[in-house]
């Protein structure tokens, strides 16, 4: 077989750029700057996958080249042997081409492991709430099942015991390339416990999925930022109530505000809220480098739009509709946390549409 002449130039390039990178930890500006060293040396890590094939392709080659020239020797013994070689390639480069795929379509974001999960409650009042509240604890037993850790951000209560938002931060391997499928809009059809006579109801919630910024991926000059303080609103003791606690952040250029008021510590208060404005300004531009990408592929793939419906859970059926798999899966199981399944079957759907976009 013969490697597609793009997936070698994609994978020389990548080599390249490790080549690239050993060359810039060395010089006295780099490693001066401690943020430059963890950039790059993170960078490399992700492209030794990359590097590693890319001299096992050129050995493969070079194996094969150097077959066909003894395939023609006029000792019969040494010809046998080369044609052996040549027979046992085939194999090789099936299996290395498959290899190569995985890897050029494996992106830096998806070896992030900090992500921030935003679930607002939409239609519905109160059983809205409610619903955005059986999606956190759907995301914590999840998040427990995997071992990763989960810090409650911020969070806005409704008076029935539910959530009319709740932000959280999620760290664990693989916590991007598995929780980005959940941005969107979930639907639930149940009747709620408020409903006397047993009609069922739609409604609504919506999760975004943010990766989480790390220091040296934002770069937020101070005059770009105003910051506020304030009495925290809503329940909470005194101290959180009657002290100038809660902090909001606008970031000038773009408008971007959050407010924390949870902690009773304002500077508490101040460094989740900076956290949170760092990782969706990174969305904001990952959504516009996403958006130039498409426009020069004409295709989509794992666009997080928060706006289009991803998923239905029925209660009365005991079912979970992924909209995009157009696969049911057990109600039960999806909100006791048990998602890997579907997830897996998401994760692998877009590999697919990865290499066929190659």
């Amino acid at each position: 077989m013969e490697f597609a002449e793009a997936i070698v130039a994609k994978l020389a390039e990548r080599a390249q750029r490790s080549r690239e990178l050993d060359e810039l930890m060395s010089t006295p500006e780099v490693l001066a700057d401690h943020k430059l060293v963890t950039q790059y040396s993170k960078e490399k890590g992700q492209l030794e996958e990359a590097t590693a094939l890319h001299q096992e392709l050129q050995a493969l080659l070079q194996e094969r080249e150097e077959a066909e020239l003894l395939a023609e020797d006029e000792d019969e013994g040494t010809a046998e042997y080369a044609r052996e070689i040549l027979e046992a390639y085939e194999d090789k480069a099936s299996d290395l081409d498959d290899r190569i795929k995985s890897a050029l379509v494996t992106e830096k974001d998806d070896y992030r492991d900090k992500v921030i999960v935003e679930v607002r409650a939409g239609t519905g009042g109160d059983e809205a709430t409610l619903f955005a509240a059986d999606l956190y604890r759907m995301y914590k037993r999840f998040a427990e099942s995997r071992g990763w850790k989960l810090e409650e951000l911020e969070m806005t209560s409704s008076e029935v015991g539910g959530f009319k938002e709740i932000t959280f931060g999620l760290t664990g391997e693989g916590a991007w390339r598995l929780m980005r499928f959940e941005s969107g809009g979930h639907r639930v059809q149940r009747v709620p416990a408020t409903e006397t006579q047993g009609r069922i109801h739609t409604s609504a919630a919506t999760v975004a999925v943010l990766p989480e910024a790390e220091e040296a991926e934002i770069d937020v000059k101070d005059e770009d930022l105003r910051i506020d303080t304030m009495r925290a609103g809503g329940p909470g003791g005194q101290s959180v109530n009657t002290t100038s606690s809660a902090v909001r952040i606008t970031h000038l250029p773009t408008g971007t505000v959050v407010i924390c008021q949870d902690e009773k510590s304002q500077h508490k208060n101040k460094a989740k809220a900076m956290r949170i404005l760092l990782s969706r300004l990174l969305e904001a531009e990952q959504r516009r480098l996403h958006e130039e990408r498409a426009q020069e592929r004409k295709s989509q793939v794992g666009t997080g739009d928060r706006s289009a419906r991803i998923r239905t859970y029925n209660f009365p059926q005991n079912r979970a509709t992924d909209h995009r798999l157009g696969e049911n899966y057990s109600l039960e199981q999806v909100i006791a946390g048990k998602m890997d399944a579907l997830l897996d079957a998401l994760d692998e759907r877009e590999r697919e549409e990865r290499i066929a976009n190659l």
